[in-house]
C-alpha cells in the first residue's frame, strides 16, 4: 500500500439548540467544541446549582442558565439534550428528555447497566427520538479511515484487536472514580472506550474472559478482558493505576493497522500490508492535524447527531443500539465476575 484514503466528506448538518445537562469538565470541552466548529449551538445549560450553571453559560455564551433539568428540557430552543453527568443519572436524566420530546446524546457510559441501556434505547425507539451515546472516538476521521481500509480488505481477514485506555488515578474514596454510588471503576470510566473499539471492528463476542484487581472501596481498578470470536480473538486492558500508552492495534492476514497514542482522540494511524512481523519500513501514516485543540473534535459527533435526526434516525448507524447495549453487558458482566462493587 502506498497510500491511505481520506476520511470521507460527509453532507453538511443542520444546525439545532443544545441543551446541557451537568456542566463539568467534559461538558466545558463539549461547549468550547461546537463554539469553536460546525453548526451545532449550545443554547441552555442545566444544572442543580442554578450558580455554576450560571458560570458555565457565561463562559460560553450560552442564552439559558436554569436550576434543573426539568426547566432544561421544557425550553423550546433545545431540540437535543447533551446529558454528561454522573454515571448513575444517565437512564433518568436521558428519559426526562426523551419525555419532553428532546432527542438525546448520552455520556459514555450510556447506562451503568444492560437493562437501563435497554429500556432507554427503547423509549427512543417507541418516542421516535434518537438516543446516542457520546463515544465521541466512532465519529473521528480517523474512524473513518479505518473503516474504509478494513472495508477494501487491506489487511485481509482480521484475526487480532487489542485496544487499552488507563491512567493513574489518586486513590480517594471521595472521588466519582472509586466511588461504588457514582458509578467508579475503570471499566465504567475507561474501559468502555477500548471495548467498544473492539466491537466497532469486530461486533459483539461469543464469549468473555476477565482477570483484574479492585481497589479499597470495592471498584474494579485494574482490568484485563479477553474477548473471544469465532475466527478472532481481541484484549482490552484498563486501568486506574497504569500509565498505559493508550494504543490500539487491528491485525489481519495480510498486515495490520496500528493506531498511536492516544487513539481515543486525533492521533496517527501506521498501515503495514507486508504480513510481517516488527517494524515495517514500507508502512504508510496517516496522521489528523486538522485541529490545534484535540478535544474540539467533539464537534464530530454532535454534527453526527444533528445529521441523524434530520435524517429520522432513532439510533447512530455508526454505533447502534445493540452495540451500545452489548457492550454495556460486556462491562457489567465483567464487573460482576470480578466481584466488583
Amino acid at each position: 500500500m502506498t497510500t491511505v484514503p481520506a476520511p470521507r466528506t460527509l453532507p453538511r448538518a443542520p444546525s439545532l439548540g443544545w441543551g446541557v445537562l451537568g456542566p463539568g469538565g467534559i461538558s466545558e470541552r463539549f461547549a468550547a467544541a461546537l463554539g469553536r466548529h460546525g453548526s451545532q449551538r449550545v443554547v441552555a445549560v442545566g444544572s442543580r446549582s442554578l450558580a455554576r450553571a450560571e458560570a458555565f453559560a457565561g463562559r460560553h455564551g450560552v442564552e439559558h442558565a436554569v436550576g434543573s433539568a426539568e426547566e432544561l428540557v421544557a425550553l423550546p430552543s433545545v431540540d437535543v439534550v447533551y446529558v454528561a453527568t454522573p454515571h448513575p443519572s444517565h437512564r433518568e436524566l436521558a428519559e426526562l428528555a426523551l419525555d419532553a420530546g428532546k432527542h438525546v446524546l448520552v455520556e459514555k457510559p450510556i447506562t451503568t447497566t444492560a437493562a437501563d441501556a435497554l429500556a432507554l434505547t427503547a423509549k427512543g425507539r417507541d418516542r421516535g427520538l434518537l438516543v446516542m451515546e457520546a463515544m465521541w472516538t466512532r465519529y473521528l476521521p480517523q474512524a473513518d479511515v479505518v473503516d474504509q481500509l478494513l472495508a477494501d480488505g487491506a489487511i485481509g481477514e482480521v484475526t487480532f484487536v487489542s485496544a487499552e485506555f488507563g491512567f493513574v488515578a489518586p486513590d480517594d474514596p471521595a472521588s466519582r472514580l472509586f466511588a461504588p454510588e457514582l458509578g467508579g471503576g475503570a471499566l465504567l470510566d475507561a474501559g468502555v472506550y477500548p471495548v467498544s473499539f473492539i466491537t466497532s471492528v469486530l461486533g459483539l463476542p461469543r464469549g468473555l474472559q476477565v482477570a483484574g484487581t479492585l481497589a479499597a472501596t470495592g471498584v474494579d481498578d485494574h482490568v484485563q478482558l479477553t474477548l473471544e470470536y469465532d475466527r478472532a480473538l481481541a484484549a482490552a486492558t484498563t486501568s486506574l493505576r497504569a500509565a498505559l500508552p493508550v494504543r490500539a492495534v487491528i491485525a489481519g492476514t495480510a498486515g495490520r493497522i496500528e493506531l498511536e497514542p492516544p487513539y481515543i482522540s486525533p492521533s496517527s494511524l501506521l498501515v503495514s500490508t507486508g504480513g510481517t512481523w516488527g517494524p515495517d519500513p514500507d508502512a504508510v501514516r496517516w496522521t489528523d492535524d486538522s485541529l490545534a485543540e484535540p478535544y474540539d473534535a467533539m464537534h464530530h459527533e454532535a454534527e453526527a447527531a444533528a445529521r441523524y435526526v434530520a435524517e429520522g434516525r432513532t439510533e447512530s448507524p455508526l454505533h447502534d443500539h445493540e452495540r451500545t447495549v452489548g457492550v454495556i453487558a460486556l462491562l457489567e458482566e465483567a464487573r460482576r465476575r470480578l466481584g466488583a462493587r
